[in-house]
């Protein structure tokens, strides 16, 4: 019988869970798909006496996971403990210097060191597989890099946060404010008691960086992200996108520009008629714009103990069959560092809304900002009170360049009319 492909996995939390589970379930399909049979022969946690619901006599037990990298009845190392640095970091740097495949869920690794992990994996003739890092359950790292191998890649873009995407489809249906939806996210298991990886875009422009490497061939960039999250996405921006024809959502954009690449995480108004904007809950998407396919777009969970762990075994068998592909789509020696396109280059339409004191003169004032920073106005929404009350006052414009926008609305908020800081949202006519 085929020697079993055997398994070191750091990490027993929710995602470990799942793919002790799969396995388990899963194990004559496993052995047919894969050519042999996938079998855990060690793990790691903090816990050794956690109740977990299943199995692991037989399987030996490291406390330091960092071992599983030297153990030599371990052909896999499986990290999903997290982190960009610390013992995840070590684990898998020791696991490829070892020889040892290494598969991982951790987007924050690999947006900060994979370039230089690549390099380990590629220079040691194993595979690393991390489809895992990115939307959860939607294959597609393995779509960027098969699917679309005949392909440029134009542009990809996406819901990449299901805890954001939740929570802005709650405001929408509900009629909830950010904070309310975001405390019904945390009871109900969706956000993390500190949200902030999630809700500033962090998590997001960890997964867009490595989604742009593996589309555009180049080494993950994460600080050319630009990022902003939806704290400031207030339920009257909801009902004014909703006015206008639009729908809010997170998105990680990115593409190439005479600049350089362009990342970019941030509030989108979404056109209704675009089916990214009926992605709703925990759901994530992500679109490919290919020059001979043309738009792709792939939807599903983007997180989970079954998704996840679907994907980390996608990858494991894959390695059962000795499948082995260059990480970021082409050989490290290949991938091409590209510069940061500057945000203030960026062109595109804005909505902005205002929140103004209701008086003669306000109007004038505003669109003369705009003038002499020569911004378009496409639509203009004021609602009518009684003189001196404070008021909404909502512009959208048609394309214009970012540095502009800022120095008009800079403008604006200094006018002594103005009460609160301009609250922008980008809109991206796809």
């Amino acid at each position: 019988m085929t020697r079993p492909l055997r398994l070191g996995i750091a990490g027993l939390g929710t995602v470990g869970g799942g793919v002790m589970r799969l396995l388990a379930e899963q194990n004559a399909v496993l052995a047919q798909r894969g050519g042999r049979p996938i079998a855990v022969a060690a793990v790691s946690a903090r816990r050794r006496d956690a109740d977990r619901g299943f199995d692991l006599s037989g399987v030996r037990w490291h406390d330091d996971a960092r071992a599983l990298a030297a153990d030599p009845e371990v052909d896999v190392v499986v990290e999903l403990i997290g982190g960009a640095e610390g013992v995840a970091h070590d684990l898998v740097m020791a696991a490829l210097a070892n020889g040892k495949a290494v598969v991982t869920a951790n987007k924050a690794l690999l947006a900060h060191h994979g370039a230089e992990i690549a390099g380990r994996a590629e220079a040691a003739g194993v595979a690393l597989g991390f489809e895992a890092s990115v939307a959860g359950g939607i294959p597609i790292v393995k779509a960027l890099r098969e699917g679309f191998a005949g392909n440029k890649v134009q542009r990809v873009y996406g819901i990449l946060n299901g805890t954001c995407n939740f929570i802005l489809t709650a405001m929408r249906e509900q009629k909830r404010e950010f904070r309310r939806a975001l405390a019904d996210a945390q009871k109900l298991g969706y956000a993390e008691a500190d949200p902030t990886f999630d809700i500033e875009g962090i998590d997001t422009a960890h997964k867009l960086a490595i989604l742009a490497s593996v589309a555009f061939g180049c080494p993950p960039d994460l600080k050319g992200v630009y990022v902003e999250g939806i704290t400031h996405v207030s339920l009257t921006d909801i009902e004014f996108a909703k006015e206008l024809g639009y729908r809010i959502k997170l998105l990680g954009l990115a593409r190439t520009t005479a600049d350089g690449l362009e990342q970019r995480v941030h509030p989108c108004m979404v056109p209704v008629s675009h089916p990214i904007a009926h992605v709703d809950g925990v759901f994530n998407a992500v679109v490919v714009e290919a020059d001979f396919a043309d738009r792709n777009m792939a939807m599903g969970r983007g997180a989970g103990a079954g998704p996840t762990a679907s994907a980390v075994v996608a990858d494991l068998v894959d390695i059962a069959r000795l499948q082995r592909l260059p990480v970021f789509n082409v050989p490290v020696a290949h991938l091409k560092p590209m510069p940061a396109a500057p945000m203030e280059r960026h062109r595109g339409a804005y909505y902005v809304r205002f929140m103004v004191v209701d008086r003669p003169g306000v109007l004038a004032d505003m669109t003369a900002a705009f003038r002499d920073e020569q911004v378009s106005i496409e639509a203009l929404i004021q609602r009518a009170r009684n003189p001196g009350d404070i008021v909404p006052v909502v512009m959208t414009t048609h394309d214009t360049e970012e540095a502009a926008m800022r120095r008009a609305l800079a403008k604006i908020a200094a006018l002594k009319s103005v009460r609160e800081p301009p609250r922008t949202i980008r809109i991206e006519h796809f």
